[in-house]
This record gives C-alpha cells, structure tokens and sequence, in this order.
C-alpha cells in the first residue's frame, strides 16, 4: 500500500462526513474531500503543528466546504438532502424502519439549520468534540461555540417538537 493510499484511508471516510455536512452533496463532498487530502499529502512537510493533525485536516475541510458554499455552481445547483443512518444492528424491518425514518428526521432537521449552528452541533454531537476544539477548529471563542450550541439546540427542538426527538437536544 503506497503512501497517499494510507493517508487516504486513515483520514478520508471521517472528513467525507464532514463535508457532506456543509454541502448536503455525496458528490461534491468526495470532490472536496479529495481536493484537502491531495493538497494535505502533497504539503505535509509544510505541517507546523500548532493544532493536532485532525484539526489541521478539519480546518481545511471546513474551509473547502465554504469557498464551494460560496461558489457560483453552488448557488446555481439544486441540493438533495441526504443522510446516512447511523444505528445499525440486528432488529426487525419494522424497528430498523422506524430508527431508519427517525435518524432521517433528526438528519434532515441538522441539515436545515443555519451553517453557523450546524456546524457546531455536528461537530460537538456527532463527532464527539469538546467544545475546545470546536472553537479551535471554528476559529472562534469558546462562548460563540458555546452559544451556537444553546441557539442550535433550540432550533433544533422547535424543528423536531411533537416529533418526540425534541428531549435529546434539550441539554
């Protein structure tokens, strides 16, 4: 296995899922996704690490994804709205239908958010990340990650009221 496909491996699924966040396209994500990972294996030597690897990939990631959101093709282009589900397990077709349609509302009521809120709690929900390295990611202080955190919840919970989901973003 050369070298780029390693990276490619170590680094690739992860930041796909975070571009297809931003950009609501599977397509243009890999497209992204393959843009960051070329440059960052061709300027790795360039690498300073102020901030972790990760970081430093999600930071370029995030960057892509907006320069692509404030594209021309992108404004011209109709999004489809996408997400994978995240439960997997043994259960019934019937329970594995209804987790299914429940990720997909919560997945769908994520990606309507405003960017800025979206952003935040994809990162602090689904990637695990303190609040910290949000910030540092973001390029922001601790209390705008903070804020956008309480604020996205709250749209979150208006969005998903009476659907049942509503107590998972309440804290």
């Amino acid at each position: 296995m050369s070298q780029l496909e390693q990276f490619i491996r170590e680094h690739g699924e992860e930041l796909l899922r975070l571009a297809f966040t931003y950009v609501k396209s599977k397509e243009i994500a890999e497209d992204i996704v393959q843009d960051v990972l070329l440059k960052a294996f061709e300027k790795q030597q360039d690498f300073r690490g102020a901030a972790s690897y990760r970081t430093y990939l999600y930071r370029m990631t995030i960057n892509r994804s907006y320069d692509y959101l404030r594209s021309w093709s992108y404004k011209n282009t109709v999004l489809t709205m996408k997400i994978q589900t995240i439960f997997q397990g043994e259960s019934s077709a019937e329970k594995q239908m209804l987790r299914n349609n429940e990720q997909q509302q919560i997945g769908h009521a994520v990606l309507a958010l405003p960017i800025k809120y979206r952003e935040v709690i994809v990162l602090y929900y689904y990637k695990d990340m303190k609040v910290e390295t949000i910030a540092e990611i973001l390029n922001c202080s601790i209390n705008t990650v903070k804020t956008r955190l309480r604020r996205g919840r709250e749209k979150l919970k208006y969005n998903l009221e009476g659907s049942g989901y509503d107590e998972r973003f309440t804290n």
